[in-house]
């Protein structure tokens, strides 16, 4: 057993290396420290976030604030297990709070029904890593720049059906790889910056080969969510397949690439939350904010994709040259 240890904030009581024995072992105290000394902030709690939150708050963070200003809606029940049933028309992110709050009391779990895009510069720089679901381009971007600034780990990420990405921006982070023990440093970019590469030339047509076509898939969901205010939905298929299609042609020729990047029935698997994909890529996400705050092991830097139809996942550093 690891002995109580009360010389720092971070320190690990006994009951604390009782609860996170098997991940002390995994990855060490001085990471599990770490970990216990730090503060995060989701953004969005629907089947994604809740995954997220739960991988988080069973890692054994000092603090997680689930903020979310939405209503729990019919279509939640698919993907979100930390919403009771009878909770529709609730605060989704009160909602979740109570079953959030059992898997770990050791964690400081908090509701936020407030909007994201509510929130001043000062807000986000209370959390050493803020992760964002479910949030327009124009919000990534801007709170990603005050992450950045401020030297907070920024992640975010999303399921579109059968597709899921995650991104993190660490800035200039530092980490120890285990074999052999060695501490590394990797600069990462801003969310701005990896999606505006530019593809046009002969170096950018032979990257274009080797890009995973996910990546353009997301921008055109992104611009879906510009337009819209919100995901594509089973119940305006028809009318939302067709904005898919016109956005696929006009978001990739802005881009410089030819539509043909994305097949012409790409949009038949881009609907709602698929709880797997929501597993799979909270996976990923939960176990990357981990990674981040406890400083070990090499972060994906910067994008992973999960293709659900191919059942493939793939990590792409994006971003301007170095």
């Amino acid at each position: 057993m690891v002995e109580k240890d009360e010389s720092s904030p971070g320190g690990i009581s006994e009951e604390e290396a009782a609860q996170y024995d098997r991940q002390i072992r995994l990855w060490g105290l001085e990471a599990q420290k770490r970990l216990r000394a730090s503060r995060v902030l989701l953004v969005g709690l629907r089947g994604l976030g809740a995954e997220v939150a739960k991988n988080l708050i069973l890692a054994g963070v000092r603090g997680l604030t689930l903020l979310d200003h939405q209503q729990v809606s019919p279509e939640d029940s698919r993907a979100q297990f930390l919403i009771p049933v009878g909770s529709q028309g609730r605060n989704r992110a009160e909602a979740s709070l109570e079953r959030a709050q059992s898997l770990n009391p050791m964690v400081e779990v908090k509701a936020d029904p407030e909007s994201v895009e509510s929130k001043p510069h000062e807000f986000f720089t209370q959390f050493d890593a803020v992760c964002l679901t479910c949030c327009s381009r124009e919000s990534m971007v801007r709170i990603n720049q005050i992450c950045h600034k401020n030297g907070i780990k920024f992640f975010t990420g999303d399921v579109f059906g059968y597709h899921g990405y995650m991104f993190a921006d660490l800035g200039d982070h530092e980490f120890v790889e285990e074999k052999p023990k060695v501490a590394k440093r990797l600069e990462f970019c801003q969310l701005r910056d990896a999606l505006a590469v530019e593809w046009r030339g002969e170096k950018a047509t032979a990257a274009l080969r080797r890009t995973a076509p996910d990546y353009f898939l997301l921008q055109v969901l992104l611009r879906f969510r510009t337009e819209t205010g919100r995901d594509p939905c089973p119940r305006s298929g028809a009318e939302d397949s067709q904005r898919l299609l016109r956005l696929r042609r006009e978001v990739l020729e802005a881009l410089g690439v030819g539509s043909h990047l994305l097949p012409e029935h790409f949009h038949s698997f881009c609907f709602s939350e698929m709880a797997p994909v929501c597993a799979v890529v909270g996976g990923v996400l939960g176990q990357e904010v981990v990674k981040a705050l406890s400083q070990r092991d090499p972060p994906h830097n910067n994008f992973f994709f999960f293709d659900g139809v191919r059942g493939q996942g793939m990590v792409e550093c994006l971003g301007p040259p170095h």
